[in-house]
């Protein structure tokens, strides 16, 4: 698969480090960052919580989305060099 971003060495693929930790942590963490906001804010707004509340935790969750979207876009640019 050496037109998906890997590079072949000897038979078997290889990523820079820099997109190895990319793709295997800083991608999972901001998209599990991101549920865990929308998650918390379901749970507020089925109990009937502060509608305070929800805002607050919708404006996160958009800056969580930004912030995922953003190291995604970065991770696929690390990979495809």
């Amino acid at each position: 698969m050496t037109g998906h971003g890997f590079r072949r060495r000897s038979g078997r693929a290889t990523l820079p480090a820099m997109a190895d930790f990319m793709s295997h942590y800083a991608v999972p963490v901001a998209i599990g960052a991101v549920a865990v906001v929308l998650l918390l804010g379901l749970i507020n707004m089925m109990r009937g919580g502060s509608g305070n509340t929800s805002q607050k935790l919708m404006r996160l969750r958009v800056l969580l989305q930004f912030i995922a979207i953003v190291v995604i876009m970065f991770t696929v640019w690390i990979m495809s060099k």
